[in-house]
């Protein structure tokens, strides 16, 4: 069993907080896709839970946390409430949210790859995991929302990757016996920079080399 990134009361503040965050992304595009108020809070809760609860049924942690923990169903429904009576305010703090995003990424990718490792699977598919917890919300609400998921657009900021690499540092200080609470805030805040980075800069994968192509880009 790793030693915890946190004590468990301030881990669950922080898990609250990451899926708060998380569930007024998927707020917004609701509400930007007209949906009702039944479509807000899914989206909400997809995209605050979706890459958790996934986790968790690959690795066997059933009944998910998802199921258990009364505050992490709870808590997207709040903020679905939120955004449905203060969605124009919540959009002008915008850059706020995407920087406790960021936050959010950053922690859940660790957790996320500690806790797929604990359940006794090998590195490379722990952090793989660890990227599925971070990013697997984002990507359900694209697709429920009928869009070609973020994180697979050219056209985005590097959201994927700054997860892949703080995962990464995880599974590496596993390998070398170097993983401790410093270490993996670490990786976490890795993450979160390279985040914050790739919004400030702009940074984006590159596309096919050479690419030739006829076809309108979309």
């Amino acid at each position: 069993m790793l030693e915890p990134l946190f004590a468990p009361s301030v881990q669950h503040t922080l898990d609250l907080i990451g899926i708060f965050v998380f569930a007024i992304s998927g707020a917004l595009l609701a509400v930007r896709k007209n949906f009702d108020v039944f479509g807000i809070a899914v989206l909400a809760e997809v995209t605050a839970l979706g890459g958790g609860l996934f986790r968790d049924l690959i690795i066997g942690a059933v009944p998910p946390a998802a199921f258990t923990d009364l505050g992490y169903f709870v808590t997207p429904l709040l903020a679905a409430l939120l955004v449905v009576f203060l969605h124009p305010q919540v959009e002008r703090i915008q850059l706020g949210v995407n920087v406790f995003d960021a936050a959010g990424l950053g922690l859940f990718c660790v957790t996320g790859t500690t806790k797929a490792y604990d359940y006794g699977l090998g590195l490379t598919q722990s952090a793989t995991l660890g990227l599925a917890t971070a990013v697997g919300g984002g990507v359900l609400r694209d697709v429920l929302a009928n869009e070609v998921p973020s994180l697979l657009r050219w056209d985005r900021d590097l959201y994927a990757v700054p997860a892949i690499v703080g995962a990464t540092m995880v599974v590496l200080c596993i390998r070398y016996d170097t993983l401790t609470p410093f270490t993996s805030s670490l990786a976490a805040i890795t993450a979160f920079v390279l985040r914050l980075l790739a919004m400030r800069y702009h940074w984006r994968a590159p596309r096919a080399w050479n690419r030739r192509s006829t076809v309108r880009e979309e």
